[in-house]
């Protein structure tokens, strides 16, 4: 096992920097970088996006700067190529690509990530910042759907084909149609003071008096603050987890063992729970790390903004609309290492789960 976690370590390098060639290959092709977002906000645009839609009226009745970057940066007009120059220098466009892009990975061995353009802070200190929301939403929702989904599914295999059976998953792909925006935008309506009840709070992850509160206090407020945009996240998730567990015990019982087990005089509980239950619950249990990474990391920008969190979700989607590259790529860098290292847990969860299972005989 140890040669085969090596190997896994070893393979994470040209992985990530395979990764991060695409990515930053792909933004050198993508109009509207910061130094376009600079001028279109000097040129009283707004963003550089109206720049681009409105360049042909923009234009006209004023001559062009003259130079190369007019064709370079749409709407520079009447801005000096001084000017322009010191820009590009500024945010490091002086230089090739290739040389960016061997001292940005050269500065992230040495962890740094390097600063916001636009926030005057490291990417590391913003990270940081976000991070709490980002945890909260992603672990409590995995929590609960795990805690919910698997005594369901496994009491859905018991009774499969029974009414229960029936209304309940009805009632689960009902909850997995419903998108989780309109959902959320449901329970504001009905429960944070929108047309009805003012039970749960409209914004934020704690109130402006927390510091004030007692231990029990902040816990009651913090869980006071969650519970919406938890249930928000979470309503989705339940389907498929319920289904596959349901699905890995309808597998599992059907089995030679189980009768064998059976015809020994087990009660039904032992050879559920004590037979059936690590064999089906392989799947499950170990790739609860990926399921936690992938909601901490991409399932919750619709969520964070309708709630008014500032989490990973809208740091992420802010830096690709302001062109903000060094929170871009360094939070790129980040999750993608996290990434890589859950998927290595992942596979060590599968052989705490079963210890019969060995990676190093299976890719031999």
């Amino acid at each position: 096992m140890g040669a085969y976690i090596l190997r896994r370590l070893l393979l994470i390098i040209p992985t990530l920097l395979g990764i991060m060639i695409v990515n930053f290959t792909l933004v050198q092709f993508v109009p509207g970088g910061p130094v376009e977002q600079i001028i279109a906000q000097i040129e009283g645009q707004g963003d550089v996006f109206a720049g681009f839609a409105g360049s042909g009226d923009a234009g006209a009745g004023a001559e062009p700067a003259g130079g190369v970057f007019d064709d370079k940066y749409v709407g520079a007009r009447g801005l000096p190529p001084e000017f322009i120059a010191e820009l590009e220098k500024e945010f490091g466009f002086d230089k090739p690509p290739l040389e960016r892009f061997l001292n940005m990975m050269g500065n992230y061995l040495t962890l740094d990530f390097g600063q916001s353009y636009f926030r005057s802070i490291s990417v590391i200190d913003l990270v940081l910042e976000k991070m709490p929301v980002s945890i909260s939403l992603g672990l409590w929702s995995t929590l609960i759907a795990y805690l919910v989904s698997i005594p369901l599914g496994i009491r859905k295999a018991i009774k499969d084909g029974s009414r229960f059976d029936t209304w309940t998953s009805g009632a689960i792909i009902v909850a997995y149609a419903i998108p989780g925006f309109l959902f959320a935008i449901l329970l504001l309506v009905l429960f944070a003071g929108g047309s009805y009840w003012q039970i749960f709070p409209l914004r934020g992850l704690t109130s402006d008096n927390w510091e004030s509160l007692s231990l029990f206090g902040k816990i009651t407020d913090y869980f006071w603050h969650i519970a919406l945009p938890i249930i928000a996240l979470t309503i989705s998730a339940f389907a498929t987890l319920t289904l596959l567990t349901k699905n890995s015990f309808l597998d599992e019982i059907k089995k030679q063992y189980v009768m064998t087990a059976r015809a020994k005089g087990l009660s039904e509980s032992k050879v559920l729970y004590g037979h059936v239950f690590r064999n089906a619950m392989l799947i499950v249990i170990a790739g609860f790390p990926a399921v936690f990474i992938g909601v901490f990391f991409g399932g919750s920008i619709i969520i964070e903004t309708i709630f008014s969190l500032d989490g990973l979700g809208r740091l992420g989607f802010e830096a690709a609309v302001a062109r903000d590259y060094p929170v871009i790529f360094g939070t790129l860098f980040i999750f993608g290492l996290m990434g890589l290292v859950v998927g290595i847990i992942s596979d060590l969860m599968y052989v705490l789960v079963d210890p019969r299972i060995d990676f190093e005989k299976r890719e031999g």
